[in-house]
């Protein structure tokens, strides 16, 4: 008798484990199997290939033309070289280069603000003019200009251009050019020369930084890719493991696994299925982003902000990988247990909004204090420390600022038996919830049947 139940205790732990498994590997397979997860990878993944790839097909591309022109160019006698030196402006420009008229104020000015302005926008040809501003107006309407400068004192001036982009910058380079020209015409009244007012205005200024702690400039990238990847699997696996429990309820297949297999093995292989299939998601999309940047990362030099991505520190990666982990398991939980309390399909929405109400409310703040450079902020202090926000709060801490380690092994302690009892409570829920139909099941009931089970 005694070794009958020493072998029924035996088998308990065992037809668990071995039930975990089985859901795990069933939950798993339907989980990457997915047509809209396979379709959504396949689209990221190509776009990424796109964009990785475009520097080298545009140098080839480009390469192919530049040879042909090259050689058309040396075929017709050095049309290239007459142009350049018959630049009526003496700036050295090419033929090609983007026409800037500059019209001064005054002609004792005129070479001054030449030589000033061609400096400064070496991608124009600034060519001097004493046309009239309808003239100039014509000129930049025909395209034969792109844009000009009027002047009407040493301090005011006009600029004439025929689409105003967003990003031009003209005028606040030329308000800081005619500022160094008005500087050096009064210093030079004053009595000193022209050189010396221009070594006196262009003195160059040194300066080195000493970083004592992280560099957030360089870790803001990773910071944001960590925050918002965890932000969309979430939603997009929370969401499925809340419909596919509801499905399964209202199709009265609930019954029969209930009776089959444990909970805690359903609940938890559901779960970790889901955790395991986003992060081989994430794993197909970051790693054909490293492949491809590796095999194009020559055309990437002049980029530092795009190789920065591809070069995130060990320990930050293995940080990123524990928040990311606990944080995805315990929304996951709660969005099964709630999916396993819905007794309609179309319920699901209003029933999971708490929870993803409080997951945006840590997205925000999260990303607000990241904008803001206050990382370190009280109210992000509070939320490094608290399950449902930790995961981002935390992580967004350690990258950004110094956190002293005991916050951190706290913070992680903290999150990681929260997931745990969380987990425990949505497989009760789940188990009471599963066989609850028709009417809407109140807070009340599910608490006093988690209590009894």
């Amino acid at each position: 008798m005694t070794e009958n139940r020493k072998q029924e205790t035996a088998a308990v732990p065992a037809s668990g484990v071995r039930q975990f498994g089985t859901i795990l590997n069933f939950e798993l397979r339907g989980c990457l199997l997915n047509k809209a997860n396979i379709i959504f990878t396949v689209i990221l993944v190509a776009v990424i290939v796109a964009v990785t790839f475009f520097p080298r097909i545009r140098q080839m591309i480009g390469g192919g033309k530049s040879g042909g022109e090259s050689a058309a160019v040396s075929d017709s006698g050095g049309i290239g070289a007459d142009a350049e030196g018959s630049d009526p402006g003496g700036t050295g420009a090419g033929s090609d280069a983007s026409i800037m008229l500059l019209r001064s104020d005054a002609p004792e000015n005129d070479q001054l603000m030449l030589e000033t302005f061609a400096a400064a926008f070496t991608g124009y040809q600034v060519l001097l003019t004493e046309q009239s501003t309808d003239e100039i107006e014509e000129q930049i309407l025909a395209e034969e200009a792109v844009c000009a400068f009027v002047m009407d004192s040493p301090t005011s001036y006009v600029y004439y251009v025929k689409d105003l982009s967003m990003n031009d910058q003209n005028t606040r380079i030329a308000d800081e050019l005619l500022g160094n020209i008005y500087s050096v015409s009064a210093m030079m009244r004053a009595g000193m020369t022209s050189q010396e007012a221009s070594a006196a205005l262009s003195a160059q200024i040194g300066h080195e930084v000493v970083n004592l702690g992280k560099d957030q400039i360089r870790n803001f990238l990773y910071t944001y890719i960590m925050i918002f990847a965890l932000y969309m699997v979430i939603l997009l696996y929370g969401q499925m493991i809340t419909t596919n429990v509801a499905m399964e309820k209202s199709s009265r297949a609930m019954e029969l696994l209930i009776t089959s297999a444990k909970p805690v093995s359903m609940m938890f292989g559901k779960v970790i299925a889901s955790c395991l299939s986003g992060l081989m998601q994430l794993l197909v999309i970051f790693g054909s982003g490293l492949l491809c940047f590796r095999v194009n990362q020559e055309y990437w030099l002049d980029n530092p902000l795009i190789a920065s991505i591809f070069n995130i520190p060990v320990w930050l990666l293995g940080y990123m990988i524990v928040f990311f982990v606990l944080g995805f398991l315990i929304y996951a939980f709660l969005y099964g247990a709630i999916g396993s309390t819905v007794s309609k399909l179309e319920d699901i929405n209003s029933a999971v909004m708490p929870v993803t109400m409080v997951f945006v409310a840590a997205f925000i703040v999260t990303m607000m204090a990241l904008g803001n450079g206050t990382v370190d902020s009280s109210l992000m202090k509070i939320c490094s420390y608290v399950p449902f926000t930790s995961p981002m709060a935390m992580f967004t801490r350690i990258a950004m600022s110094t956190v002293p380690f005991y916050e951190i092994v706290i913070s992680i302690l903290i999150l990681l038996v929260s997931t745990i009892g969380v987990g425990v409570i949505s497989a009760k829920i789940y188990r009471v919830g599963v066989l609850l139909y028709g009417t809407k099941i109140k807070l009340r009931t599910i608490w006093n049947a988690v209590r009894k089970a």
